[in-house]
């Protein structure tokens, strides 16, 4: 199967809006809801594709059982994680978010190249089944109701739409990198802060003209990020009593450097 999974590549700090891409994507082709992987320094993508609870599996099958009460399929044992719930067959693609890749190991891009070219994963634990246990039934990431696999297989229809985050922290892997598209987003202006504040509340009052000014001259002199503008804007709505810098002083954290 050759590879049509769309990779999108977002290089920012954070609170400038890298994750809500995914959501804009799903939102504008209909998609089904997001799919999420915040990576963290422990991510493996095996874990991402799928868990499967050994030890759960285990005690319950040392407890003693009603006759009324069958015992439970390893398929209760096993659940996909977005990843690997991300590349289940289905008539239109799925979203996923990566967020923070950057946060992961050195070698999780490179984990994810294979995975991605070819769209298909095994499960070691079901493929070892007998053959009148071939077909079970696993729990997904997304959902109570289970998806059935054929011999621990699981093989996208349509490649799903992958949204790779990333703050900026180090560079990845050429290969890698060959196989993105990457996207900046760059520090909005004046107009375009104020129709993000506006796209939040509807009809903004009294005082956002006085935030806009000071958060435009923090921002002159370092790193703010869209967010955290919107942090200021809404006490100040909600009626809290300070001045422009007073208030901006309690929200306001430099994503960067000193204040």
């Amino acid at each position: 199967m050759a590879s049509r999974t769309r990779l999108r590549r977002s290089s920012n700090p954070a609170g400038t809006g890298k994750s809500s891409l995914a959501y804009a994507i799903a939102h504008e082709l209909a998609l089904d809801t997001v799919l999420t992987w915040p990576v963290n320094s422990r991510s493996t993508v095996r874990d991402a594709l799928y868990q499967y609870d050994a030890v759960g599996r285990l005690r319950e099958s040392n407890l003693p059982r009603k006759i009324d009460k069958p015992d439970l399929d390893i398929g209760s044992y096993v659940r996909l994680g977005p990843l690997g719930t991300a590349l289940l067959p289905s008539e239109r693609p799925r979203v996923l978010l990566v967020d923070e890749l950057d946060k992961g190991d050195l070698d999780l891009p490179n984990d994810l190249l294979t995975l991605f070219e070819e769209g298909q994963f095994e499960i070691p634990e079901l493929a070892r089944l007998p053959e009148g246990q071939a077909t079970v039934p696993v729990m997904t990431a997304d959902s109570d109701q289970r998806d059935l696999l054929e011999r621990g297989r699981v093989r996208c229809a349509e490649f799903p739409v992958v949204v790779i985050t990333s703050n900026g922290e180090r560079e990845f892997p050429p290969a890698f990198l060959r196989r993105c598209v990457r996207l900046d987003l760059p520090d909005p202006d004046e107009e375009r802060l104020r129709a993000i504040i506006a796209a939040h509340l509807v009809e903004p009052e009294a005082g956002v003209d006085e935030l806009m000014a000071a958060f435009l001259n923090r921002r002159a002199r370092g790193e703010l990020a869209p967010d955290q503008l919107l942090n200021a804007v809404f006490p100040r709505i909600a009626g809290v009593d300070l001045d422009a810098d007073g208030l901006l002083d309690a929200v306001l954290h430099r994503l960067g450097g000193t204040v």
